[in-house]
């Protein structure tokens, strides 16, 4: 599955992956979940919001156990984050098979699409829509750097956007999700652990930083007659760095836009996009407030104007205790559990259905990269561990 899988929306260059929602590799990859679930003799199909599913069992029975995960990537993303989830679980289902195991419950395999959100700006549309915490109307209103729409995009890939919304009878039937990942840090690294159990998410968000200064000529303008809306953006950048290190949370200005975008010009507009996340609410509001409070001084002193908008927001996400002891049980007691500062189709589920996690190791901790990587071993650890879960859940 793995080497099928593997050079699907892969970038010759730099070696990494670009597998955009409703894109061409996006629909290479929806053809390959497909085709694994036919090979199964699996029930397929896919929700009003473009989320794909492969189901052992009735599906309206209800109290099913669903692992999965989503095989979209961030821009020259890894081949594991994401994948990795899907593809153990179509390997776990065989292993049980194998086993001979007699399933009680239905089981399902889910591919969420737009996990990343590395095409419209938002992670997890697939799973916020079903969800209900992405509205219709909001979802419209996501457009890519083209100016495409989501419901375009979803248009021109052959799906109905019209469809799209809240699936409340469809969550009703789940009574587990399963989500198995690769590690995104060094935390199983570090303890010689193959494989943990997630704690929790991280609060965590996007926030917009638009700065509007002056278009002016690089080579006639004097330095004091400018307003230059990169200097406020390249200070504030460094103040999110100081404000993260003093609260012991991360921030980040990955993404930027720049009008009119010369290089003989003065910026116009520099718009930059941050991503924080910290351990608790409170060290997370602290960064935000300190980020926005420098970025108005130096503003102010440049003469650029800002403004500040959320784009997204998820609070920090505990999984279902109950949930999360019984994996531990079935893997023996001794598995180690971790938090997390990534954000996971499981916790946008977490508000619906009970949820859990399961991480394989990462021996480096790179992710969002094409240097991520698990090691064979650990990931046959991940799909050993993931039918164990599944067959204590399932198989009762």
């Amino acid at each position: 599955m793995w080497k099928e899988l593997a050079p699907i929306g892969r970038d010759r260059d730099s070696g990494g992956y670009r597998r955009y929602a409703w894109t061409g590799a996006d629909a290479d990859c929806r053809t390959w979940f497909q085709e694994q679930a036919h090979a199964r003799g699996l029930h397929y199909e896919i929700d009003r919001n473009g989320n794909q599913w492969a189901w052992l069992g009735d599906p309206a029975a209800g109290d099913a156990v669903v692992t999965g995960s989503h095989l979209d990537s961030v821009p020259d993303g890894g081949a594991f984050d994401g994948p990795l989830g899907v593809v153990s679980a179509f390997a776990a289902l065989d292993e049980l098979r194998d086993r001979g195991a007699r399933f009680t419950r239905p089981l399902a395999i889910t591919n969420f699409g737009d996990e990343e959100g590395a095409r419209f700006g938002l992670a997890c549309v697939g799973s916020r829509l079903t969800a209900g915490l992405l509205s219709r109307e909001q979802a419209y209103e996501l457009k890519d750097a083209a100016g495409t729409s989501l419901p375009q995009a979803m248009a021109d890939a052959g799906y109905d956007p019209e469809a799209i919304g809240p699936d409340r009878e469809r969550l009703d039937r789940i009574g587990a999700y399963v989500e198995l990942h690769v590690e995104q840090g060094r935390a199983l690294d570090l303890t010689g652990d193959a494989v943990g159990i997630a704690s929790a998410i991280w609060p965590h968000g996007r926030w917009r930083f638009d700065f509007r200064g002056e278009a002016n000529h690089a080579g006639t303008t004097r330095l004091v007659d400018r307003r230059d809306p990169m200097l406020t953006y390249a200070e504030t950048v460094l103040a999110a760095r100081r404000a993260a290190e003093l609260a012991g949370a991360v921030a980040t200005f990955g993404k930027i836009a720049v009008e009119p975008n010369g290089v003989n010009a003065i910026p116009s507009l520099v718009r930059g996009w941050l991503d924080s996340r910290a351990a608790d609410q409170s060290a997370l509001d602290t960064v935000l407030a300190e980020v926005e409070r420098a970025a108005r001084e130096y503003a102010e002193r440049h003469g650029v104007d800002l403004t500040v908008v959320r784009e997204s927001f998820t609070p920090v996400v505990e999984f279902e205790h109950a949930l999360r002891d019984e994996i531990n049980r079935l893997l023996g007691g001794a598995t180690p559990v971790l938090g997390t500062g990534a954000g996971h189709d499981a916790g946008i589920l977490s508000a619906a259905v009970p949820t859990a996690m399961l991480f394989v190791r990462n021996p480096t901790g790179v992710s969002h990269s094409p240097a991520e990587r698990a090691d064979e071993d650990d990931c046959t650890a991940g799909v050993l561990a993931l039918a164990d879960v599944l067959e204590g859940l399932a198989c009762r």
